[in-house]
């Protein structure tokens, strides 16, 4: 199974309020066991590929009854999963330089 990764902003037009047009596309996507990141422009959703397709779909139905939206989304297989640790970085040194200058100033190049 492929795990994969949505950003999703939802939209809903001409409605009175936008909040629970939203809420409930969240509430369906959690319904779905995916990890949910909620974002002040869009939400973050992480799961197996099939989950993530089937529960967008559900949320889209499920919230254009209430009227007209759009839903943008964009998917990736390759983004790191928010929350995750990432591996840091170690530096090791590989050698030492040494010359004659006594300071950080570059010589001047005088043909």
């Amino acid at each position: 199974m492929i795990r994969i990764m949505a950003q999703v902003s939802l939209y809903p037009l001409g409605q009175a309020a936008l909040s629970p047009a939203i809420d409930e596309a969240l509430r369906i996507l959690r319904e779905h066991d995916l990890d949910v990141e909620v974002g002040p422009m869009s939400s973050l959703i992480v799961g197996e590929e099939m989950s993530v397709f089937t529960a967008l779909q559900s949320a889209f139905r499920r919230v254009a009854e209430q009227g007209p939206i759009v839903m943008v989304a964009t998917f990736s297989n390759a983004c790191p999963t928010p929350g995750k640790k990432e591996k840091s970085l170690t530096n090791k040194s590989i050698g030492h330089v040494e010359n004659g200058f006594d300071g950080p100033d570059a010589p001047s190049l005088k043909g």
